[in-house]
C-alpha cells in the first residue's frame, strides 16, 4: 500500500532519474566539487539547533528502547545535507584542504504535509565551499552559475534563479527602527502563502512594527529586478544603514556574475528570505517557468557561524537542487520521459530452447562492445518476440542464423548483421530523455 511521502518511481521513471544525476554530478565535477555522503542521522539536539521545528523531524529509535532515554541520546534524521556537512567539517577539518568544495546526493527526510512535487523522503543534490575564519564572497556569485548549467543541460523548462541578500532586509529593517530582524526576516518570508495584509499585520503583531514600519517593509519586499537596478530602487525607499549598503553591494555582484554568463538566469527579489536561521547573507530559490505556483525546486544561502571549532569558524555558501520535487513536478505534468522503460537495446530471439547457448553467446559479443541486450525469456512464436520487444520499446530483435540478421521493429527495416561488429545509431544505444 502506498505511504503518503514516501515516492517510488516506476522504471521508466527511474531511468530519467539516473539519467537527472548523472547531469547534475557531472556539471559538479566539471567545477570542481568532490563527492561526498554522509550518515543519514543526527543527534536531534544538533537537528533543532539549526532552524527547523521539532514537528518536522523524524526521530530514530529502537523498538524497545529504553522510555527514560534523553533527549541528548536521541536521534533524528537528518531534514537537509548542510547541517551534517557543518558536522562533518568540524570533526575532520584537520584532514581537509581548504577552501573545501563538495557535492553530496543523497535521501534527506522532513516530517512536511505532503503535496504535488513535496515529500516527507526526497533526494537532494547540494554544493558547498567551506573556508577556514573567512570565505571569499566570490564563492556566492559562482552557486547560481554552477546550477544554471545544470538545468540547462537538462530537458526541462527555464529555470530563474531568485537571489535576495538578509544583510539587504536586515539593514532595511534596522534602519526603519525594527531591532527584532530575525522576527521581521520569518514574517516577511510567509508573503506568498498569506499575502500582504495578513504580513503587515503581523509585523505590527510580533516585530512590533508601526503601520508605517510595516509598510516600508512591504516596498522592500516588492522590489523585483533581473539587473543591478534594485540598488536605486532600494535607495529611493530612503532608509540608511551600513548593514544595508554592504547587502546592496553584494547581492549586485552575483546579479551581474549571473547576467555575464547566462543572460536571464537570475533575479533580484527582494522577498526572499528562506525559512532556516542559518542564513547570513545571499539566499537563493529557484521557480521553473509555468510552474511558478508549486514555489522553489532548488534553494540555499551563504552561512558564517554553522559550523566552528574552539575560535576557529567555517563559513561556507551552498545551494540544493530539490531532485525528486522537480521530478515529481514533472512526471505529475506529463512533462518528462523516457523513449522506453528498459536500458535494454536489443533482444536476441529465441529459436528454441535448445539454442540459447547461442544466443547467450550473440548477446555476450553484444554486450562486450557496450550494446545493452538481453536474450528472449522464451522460445515463443517470433511475433510475440517482437511483441515482447516492442512492449518495453526496445527498437532491435536479433534473429541468430545463417547468417544472423537485427530487425528496426519501428521501420521494420531488416538487415544482415555480426555481433562482432554491428552497432546501432548512438540515439538507439539508450534510452532517450526528452521534455515536452
Amino acid at each position: 500500500m502506498p505511504i503518503s511521502g514516501f515516492p517510488e518511481w516506476l522504471p521508466s521513471q527511474r531511468i530519467v532519474e539516473q539519467y537527472v544525476l548523472d547531469k547534475i554530478r557531472s556539471t559538479f565535477e566539471l567545477y570542481g566539487f568532490a563527492s561526498l555522503e554522509t550518515r543519514a542521522v543526527e543527534p536531534l539536539e544538533t537537528l533543532l539547533s539549526k532552524g527547523e521545528t521539532s514537528k518536522e523531524v523524524y526521530l530514530l529509535r529502537r523498538l524497545q528502547e529504553d522510555a527514560g532515554s534523553s533527549r541528548e541520546d536521541q536521534l533524528g534524521l537528518h531534514f537537509d545535507l548542510t547541517v551534517p556537512f557543518a558536522r562533518f567539517v568540524t570533526e575532520n577539518h584537520g584532514k581537509l584542504q581548504f577552501p573545501f568544495r563538495r557535492y553530496q546526493i543523497q535521501k534527506v527526510w522532513r516530517g512536511e504535509r505532503p503535496q504535488e512535487g513535496r515529500y516527507r523522503e526526497f533526494l537532494q543534490a547540494d554544493i558547498d565551499v567551506v573556508n577556514r575564519d573567512t570565505l571569499p564572497f566570490h564563492f556566492d556569485t559562482e552557486m547560481p552559475l554552477v546550477i544554471g548549467d545544470v538545468f540547462r543541460s537538462l530537458p526541462i523548462p527555464q529555470a530563474v534563479i531568485l537571489v535576495n541578500n538578509r544583510k539587504v532586509c536586515e539593514g532595511f529593517y534596522r534602519g526603519l527602527g525594527l531591532d527584532d530582524t530575525a522576527q521581521v526576516l520569518r514574517t516577511v518570508d510567509k508573503l506568498d502563502k498569506i499575502g500582504p495584509d495578513k504580513v503587515a499585520a503581523l509585523l505590527v503583531e510580533t516585530a512590533g512594527a508601526t503601520d508605517a514600519q510595516a509598510q516600508a517593509c512591504l516596498r522592500l519586499a516588492a522590489i523585483s529586478t533581473s539587473d543591478a537596478s534594485f540598488v536605486d530602487a532600494v535607495k529611493a525607499l530612503g532608509v540608511s544603514d551600513p548593514l544595508l549598503d554592504e547587502g546592496l553591494g553584494e547581492l549586485a555582484q552575483v546579479v551581474e556574475a549571473a547576467n555575464e554568463h547566462a543572460p536571464g538566469l537570475i533575479r533580484a527579489e527582494l522577498k526572499i528570505a528562506r525559512g532556516l536561521d542559518y542564513y547570513t547573507g545571499t539566499v537563493y530559490e529557484t521557480q521553473l517557468l509555468g510552474y511558478e505556483r508549486f514555489g522553489s525546486i532548488c534553494s540555499g544561502g551563504r552561512y558564517e557561524n554553522l559550523a566552528s571549532v574552539g575560535n576557529t569558524r567555517f563559513p561556507g555558501v551552498g545551494i540544493s537542487i530539490g531532485v525528486s520535487r522537480l521530478l515529481g513536478l514533472l512526471f505529475g505534468q506529463g512533462a518528462l520521459g523516457a523513449s522506453r522503460s528498459v536500458p535494454t537495446c536489443v533482444v536476441v530471439a529465441l529459436p528454441s530452447e535448445d539454442q540459447r547457448a547461442t544466443c547467450d553467446r550473440i548477446a555476450a559479443a553484444l554486450r562486450q562492445r557496450g550494446i545493452p541486450t538481453e536474450v528472449a525469456p522464451t522460445a515463443a512464436k517470433f511475433g510475440k518476440q517482437i511483441q515482447f520487444a516492442d512492449r518495453r520499446g526496445i527498437p532491435y530483435v536479433w534473429f541468430p542464423g545463417s547468417p544472423d540478421t537485427v530487425k528496426d521493429i519501428r521501420s521494420g527495416e531488416q538487415v544482415e548483421a555480426d555481433p562482432a561488429t554491428w552497432t546501432p545509431p548512438a540515439a538507439d544505444l539508450h534510452p532517450v530523455v526528452t521534455g515536452s
